[in-house]
C-alpha cells in the first residue's frame, strides 16, 4: 500500500516553487496597479500548485508506464518504483487537475472573463500533453518552451489579471524573469537524466543539445532572469529587491559549472527551487513597493 510519504514524494515539492513563485510576482505587479484582491490571489495560487501536481503525477505516470523511470537517479517515482499502481498516479493527476479546474472556474466567474476557460482547458492540455499522449512534446525538446510560457507568461500575467481585470506590462516583463527561472528547474532535471533519457528515446532539449551546452542553456536562463529586475528598474526602482536573490544560485552554479552529473546534480534542483521562490517573492514586493 502506498503510503502519504510516498504519494508527497511523488507529488515532488522541489518543484512547487515554480508554481508560487509567479503568483508572487503577478500579484506584486497587482498592487502597482492598485488592484490587488488577496483572495483571488490565494486562489491564483491553488490553480498554479494543483496544475504542478498535476503536471508531475502524470509525468510519473507516463514515464512509467513507458519504461522511462526504470532506471532512474533522481528524486522518487511512484510507478517506476512500483510503489503504486500507473492507474493509481493517474488519478491523482487528474484529481489535481479537477482542483486547478474549480478554482480557476471560482476566477472566471469572479471576473466575468469566460474567455479565461479557454487558457485554462489549454493549461491543463498542456500539463497532461507534456509526457501524456502518444506523442507527448516534451519527449521532443519542447518541454523548456512550455514551462516558459504556462509557468511564466500564463501564470504571472494571469495572476495579475484576475485581481485587476487587466493586463499590466508590469506583470509581463516580470513574467519573462519568472519564466526563465522556471526553465532552469526543468534544464537541471534533464540535464541530470540525459543518459537515461537518450536510452530511452525521450530526446529532450538537454539531450538535444547535449552536456556541455545544456549547463551553458542553465546559466543563461540565470542571466535572463537577472536582468529583467534592470529593465523594470526605471518605471519602478523596487524591482531591484530581487537581485537580493541571486546570491542562491551560487551554489548550484557552482556545481552545474563543475561538471556534476547524476545524484551529484540532485541538490541543484533544490537550489534552483529556493532560488525561484526568493526572486518571485521579492520581484513582487519590488513591483508592489
Amino acid at each position: 500500500m502506498t503510503t502519504t510519504a510516498q504519494w508527497v514524494s511523488g507529488a515532488r515539492p522541489r518543484t512547487l516553487p515554480a508554481a508560487i513563485a509567479p503568483v508572487l510576482a503577478g500579484t506584486g505587479a497587482a498592487v502597482a496597479e492598485g488592484g490587488a484582491v488577496a483572495w483571488r490571489a490565494v486562489v491564483a495560487a491553488v490553480v498554479a500548485l494543483a496544475l504542478q501536481v498535476g503536471v508531475n503525477y502524470a509525468n510519473d505516470y507516463s514515464d512509467g508506464i513507458r519504461g522511462t523511470d526504470d532506471e532512474r537517479v533522481g528524486p522518487f517515482r511512484l510507478v517506476g518504483s512500483r510503489a503504486a499502481s500507473p492507474g493509481a498516479v493517474r488519478a491523482a493527476a487528474f484529481a489535481a487537475f479537477g482542483v486547478a479546474c474549480v478554482a480557476g472556474l471560482v476566477l472566471v466567474v469572479a471576473t466575468g472573463a469566460w474567455w479565461l476557460l479557454a487558457v485554462g482547458a489549454v493549461s491543463v492540455a498542456a500539463a497532461w500533453g507534456y509526457t501524456g499522449t502518444s506523442h507527448p512534446y516534451g519527449y521532443a525538446g519542447l518541454g523548456e518552451l512550455a514551462v516558459f510560457v504556462f509557468f511564466g507568461l500564463v501564470a504571472v500575467t494571469g495572476t495579475a489579471y484576475v485581481q485587476t481585470e487587466s493586463l499590466p506590462w508590469l506583470a509581463v516583463g516580470a513574467a519573462v524573469g519568472v519564466g526563465a527561472l522556471a526553465c532552469t528547474l526543468l534544464v537541471a532535471n534533464n540535464l541530470r537524466d540525459i543518459p537515461s533519457d537518450a536510452v530511452s528515446g525521450k530526446r529532450t532539449l538537454a539531450v538535444r543539445l547535449g552536456d556541455a551546452r545544456t549547463r551553458l542553456l542553465y546559466a543563461g536562463l540565470l542571466a535572463l532572469a537577472a536582468l529583467v529586475p534592470l529593465a523594470l528598474a526605471p518605471a519602478r526602482p523596487g524591482a531591484l529587491l530581487a537581485l537580493l536573490a541571486l546570491p542562491l544560485a551560487a551554489a548550484p552554479v557552482r556545481v552545474v559549472r563543475s561538471g556534476a552529473r547524476g545524484r551529484d546534480l540532485i541538490p541543484v534542483l533544490a537550489g534552483t527551487g529556493r532560488l525561484q521562490l526568493a526572486y518571485g517573492a521579492l520581484l513582487g514586493l519590488g513591483l508592489a513597493l
